[in-house]
């Protein structure tokens, strides 16, 4: 309950995951590019190939990122009526994940390699490119939920007269 300064009370809640949940996040997080990383490693064939895929994979995975804090950002501020990013920006990010994807897949696909091992690559990479995803929002919700703390400890330090 927080006391605001016109005398009205204020219950202010914060939304937190639970720590069961955050450690799930890092831990799938963590299989997934544990996954890929024994993928990659004993990929069997050229030298070239195994160097466009894990270029591949970390395109994807920065991709990935780039566009869970893109999609973020604008989100929060259509809701409070702002416009947050160009739409030249907007093309480039969507473009940059598509593109990200289809080369990667492009790779995997033209691969003399077997069918199984494809379907080990195309598993661990898609389990990566989600547990991204998931793990982008955790880490933003989380650091939200601090700015959101900070700013009513300092709204409660000026109730005071801090």
């Amino acid at each position: 309950m927080f006391n605001n300064p016109k005398g009205s009370d204020m219950q202010v809640l914060i939304h937190r995951d639970s720590k069961a949940w955050s450690l799930q996040v890092w831990v799938s997080f963590l299989i997934a590019v544990f996954l890929c990383g024994v993928g990659l490693a004993w990929l069997p064939g050229k030298d070239l190939d195994r160097a466009f895929m894990v270029m591949g994979y970390f395109f994807c995975l920065s991709a990935a990122f780039v566009l869970a804090k893109f999609v973020r950002d604008n989100e929060k501020a259509r809701t409070e009526g702002k416009v947050a990013d160009s739409p030249m920006f907007k093309f480039v990010v969507w473009i940059g994940f598509f593109l990200a994807m289809a080369l990667t897949g492009w790779g995997l696909l033209r691969m003399e390699i077997s069918e199984t091992y494809k379907a080990f690559l195309g598993v661990s990479w898609l389990y990566l490119i989600t547990t991204t995803f998931t793990l982008a929002k955790t880490l933003r919700d989380a650091h939200e939920a601090d700015l959101a703390e900070a700013r009513l400890e300092a709204r409660r330090a000026a109730a005071r007269g801090e």
